[in-house]
């Protein structure tokens, strides 16, 4: 069958889509916009539509400039809205809003594959996987990631913390530190938010938004939309992939300077304010540190040959 282009669809027909889409999806979209205000492991998903739209707005025209769209990606991206309908439907059958949610990725991916192309779904492909990070994980497999976390983060929280002569001994994710002078032990729980996870999916969204946002001058001279080159998408992997350890050992960090603030000051150190503010310091410090390793990566894949 013949792979020729064909007209483009009218305004009508992507209205219909459109309205359709939001009818399909309220439900689980509109409950997610509750979770990204409720949960604040995932806070940054609010940001994350506005994002997404204003970079869209800022390069409208090279969006809807004209592109012919071969048979074979048309039918390529019906197929993927048809298997991200069939997805939604096993979620509803199963009430999981997980799966969707991830089913709305897979059928914004088809339409967009559908309407544009490879083109234009390469162009867009950076910002399903940013929405898809702000999808909240199934609480099974949530937990799965945070103990583990939050087991690491105590151990190396508590090496910190000997560092600096502070008796502790730790019991799983507790920590028990004796205070100067004192003769009670206070404890200290590494929860979920000290164990990196609650930084973890903001971290990986940032060095997704970083790796975009620095990739080569030829592509930026293309327009801020254009898509990424092989090293670019290959920095920017690797950058997500260092944003965990980052995120763990920021907040070790973090536990390790709170118990040590703890045997010097007691229980206070550990609450109030001054948790608060070590919180924001920490987002900071990762932040800088991933803004220091995308520098380093950028010099690592983009090193120039030396001149014969």
């Amino acid at each position: 069958m013949s792979d020729e282009p064909k007209k483009g669809t009218s305004a009508l027909a992507w209205l219909f889509v459109a309205a359709a889409l939001a009818a399909l999806y309220w439900a689980p979209l509109a409950k997610l916009g509750v979770d990204w205000w409720t949960d604040e492991n995932y806070s940054h998903g609010l940001l994350i539509p506005f994002i997404i739209g204003v970079v869209l707005w800022a390069n409208r025209r090279d969006l809807v400039s004209p592109q012919a769209v071969s048979r074979a990606y048309e039918k390529a991206g019906l197929g993927v809205v048809l298997a991200g309908i069939l997805l939604f439907s096993l979620g509803v059958l199963g009430s999981e809003l997980f799966t969707q949610r991830i089913s709305f990725v897979i059928v914004a991916a088809g339409i967009v594959l559908y309407a544009g192309g490879s083109r234009l779904f390469r162009l867009a492909g950076i910002f399903f996987v940013l929405f898809t990070l702000a999808i909240p994980l199934p609480q099974i497999l949530f937990n799965k990631i945070a103990l583990p976390l939050q087991f690491t983060a105590s151990k190396i929280a508590v090496w910190g913390i000997r560092l600096l002569d502070v008796p502790t001994v730790r019991k799983g994710n507790i920590i028990d530190i004796l205070p100067a002078g004192a003769t009670q032990t206070i404890s200290l729980e590494v929860v979920e938010a000290c164990s990196g996870i609650r930084s973890l999916m903001t971290l990986m969204a940032i060095a997704l938004l970083l790796g975009f946002f620095t990739r080569s001058k030829e592509k930026l001279s293309e327009g801020v939309i254009s898509g990424m080159t092989a090293p670019d998408l290959a920095r920017t992997a690797v950058l997500m992939i260092l944003s965990v350890p980052v995120a763990v050992a920021t907040n070790a960090i973090r536990v390790s300077a709170t118990g040590w603030l703890t045997y010097l000051y007691g229980i206070g150190a550990s609450e109030g304010t001054v948790h608060e503010m070590s919180g924001f310091a920490t987002y900071a410090g990762a932040l800088l540190i991933l803004l220091a390793v995308n520098i380093a990566l950028q010099k690592a894949f983009f090193r120039r040959p030396h001149a014969e």
